[in-house]
């Protein structure tokens, strides 16, 4: 008798033998739990007020949180991001130093670390499991890239209005 998997194959979401922990830019987007929107809202996008969001409780929860991660880590910084009604975007940046091992593993990946710890404590203020158990990442690969992620961050309240996120 054949064995029924009720569940969906997952695909890796990560790219296969890349570094995570090399020095770089990252875009990174986690959504909520079953993408419910429990961040905040749109507000605006009149003929005078352009598009914003107007955070709930759990998004002021994860501003604060996102901005402590910038003073906590000294090789990581969340350059730009937008907290979304059921999901985030961010810029990361990683600075480090002393370089990397040159082996892509778990302990060096620092990306997924960060997005992890983030994660872990937004739940624990929250004292919810706010996010999706996985994240998408971008690896930007150049200034034109950057500027791209960067213009999309910032008009992502007005994308979101267009039906366009």
């Amino acid at each position: 008798m054949e064995k029924i998997n009720k569940f969906p194959k997952r695909k890796p979401n990560r790219l296969k033998k890349f570094d995570y922990s090399q020095n770089g830019a990252y875009f990174v987007t986690i959504c909520t739990q079953n993408k419910q929107c429990i961040l905040g809202k749109i507000v605006g996008g009149g003929v005078l007020d352009a598009p914003l969001v107007e955070l709930s409780n759990f998004g002021k929860i994860i501003d604060k949180q996102i901005n402590i991660m910038n003073t906590v880590y000294s090789n990581i910084s969340v350059e730009k991001y937008v907290i979304m009604p059921n999901h985030i975007h961010m810029l990361i940046f990683v600075d480090n130093p002393y370089g990397t091992s040159g082996t892509p593993s778990p302990t060096n990946a620092v990306i997924p670390a960060f997005v992890s710890t983030f994660k872990r404590f937004c739940n624990k203020q929250t004292d919810k499991k706010l996010f999706q158990r996985s994240f998408h990442d971008h690896i930007i690969r150049d200034d034109a890239d950057y500027n791209k992620i960067c213009n999309y961050i910032e008009n992502n309240p007005a994308l979101w209005l267009l039906g366009e996120d």
